[in-house]
């Protein structure tokens, strides 16, 4: 059986690295990569961390491209891809436009399509968006639905969608195991290193902020609550900011933060490092889809800073809280954390509801089955 991967950005890599290695790893598979390389420096990141070789390098990546850019070009640079390897299955993964644009391409030529993490919805078209329309049309033309939940896939029934909708766990938390252990076998001694202006004697707060949605006065508010809480737990808390090179996220970023002596602003992470940080730290505070789901498997509390979310899992296991971008809830919610034990624990001693770390050995084993 022939399988093709077809990925773009960083996301995708870190979820789809544990199946392709374990796809490769079985001969029953012919199994090769594509890469759109959507997002360049950040995947190869990641594809070197998990060695992964892409057979296929769209490098489709330019300045400032656009919706209508992406979607267009690794359309039409995939064609060729599917006529020189002609898959029984196509893997895609998530929300992303080069999911979007993958699946429609082995439509077009009447391919399986094999949909990783499907069923998320946050039920508003335009929150997030793109990914909440692509998620959604990659459901309408997949063929296998490998959702992460049982909640994801009440979604998908209740759309109408009913065959080969397989509740797996999500592959994040395989990548996550996996990639830990890697940084283990590595030693340690150079992720420390690389943070020495951080002091972990104190707890730490993770940050991770850039999605369109929030962009203008919501992204303001949510700058003025790091700098509140940055002030008003001055002696016990260090919160490290990897900072997306967007300007939208840049500039008041760096207008509202920079020289706040606790708060340190670096450039964003690798994989590897973003995890190691990640499992050092105290509470997260994010907008990433990927980290609420990964915090939890490390025991850490997530505060959600969104309207609405598409994993909604954690939030009702209690793993995460949405918090928004109201400044006075993300400053009273953190407060909390850090002055309640009770409440710390309450948030972490919940089984994650997203993973056991086993979803891959799933998925290749209904592929086998057909």
């Amino acid at each position: 059986m022939k399988i093709l991967f077809i990925l773009g950005t960083r996301p995708e890599a870190i979820k789809l690295a544990p199946l392709i290695r374990e796809f490769k790893s079985d001969a029953t598979f012919t199994t090769k990569v594509c890469v759109t390389a959507q997002h360049r420096q950040m995947l190869d990141q990641v594809l070197d961390f998990f060695d992964i070789v892409p057979d296929y390098d769209l490098n489709m990546m330019k300045d400032n491209q656009t919706l209508f850019d992406i979607s267009a070009i690794s359309l039409k640079l995939l064609e060729p891809v599917l006529n020189d390897f002609q898959a029984n299955v196509i893997f895609v993964q998530g929300d992303t436009t080069t999911a979007f644009i993958g699946a429609l391409a082995g439509y077009y030529k009447k391919v399986k399509i094999a949909h990783i993490e499907a069923g998320l919805r946050s039920r508003n078209l335009y929150s997030p968006f793109p990914e909440e329309g692509n998620r959604r049309l990659v459901s309408q033309v997949a063929t296998y639905h490998f959702a992460p939940t049982e909640s994801s896939a009440d979604n998908l029934y209740s759309e109408g969608i009913k065959d080969h909708v397989h509740v797996v766990g999500n592959t994040v938390i395989d990548a996550l195991f996996l990639g830990l252990d890697i940084i283990h076998k590595r030693g340690e001694t150079s992720f420390r290193d690389a943070f020495g202006e951080i002091d972990f004697s104190k707890r730490i707060m993770l940050v991770t902020g850039h999605r369109r949605e929030s962009f203008g006065e919501p992204f303001l508010n949510i700058c003025n609550a790091i700098a509140d809480i940055a002030t008003q737990l001055k002696d016990e808390i260090e919160i490290v900011y990897p900072v997306h090179f967007n300007p939208n996220v840049q500039k008041p970023v760096n207008e509202i933060l920079k020289g706040i002596q606790n708060v340190h602003l670096i450039e964003p992470l690798s994989y590897p490092y973003l995890i190691w940080l990640m499992n050092k730290s105290y509470l997260v505070l994010t907008d990433s889809g990927g980290i609420q789901e990964e915090a939890p498997s490390l025991g850490k509390p997530v505060l959600v800073m969104r309207e609405v979310t598409e994993r909604m899992e954690g939030v009702t296991a209690g793993n995460a809280r949405l918090v928004g971008s109201d400044r006075k809830k993300i400053v009273n919610e953190v407060t909390e954390l850090f002055a309640s034990q009770a409440a710390y624990e309450k948030m972490t001693k919940v089984v994650n509801p997203y993973g056991d770390g086993k979803s891959s050995e799933r998925i290749i084993n209904i592929i086998k089955k057909g």
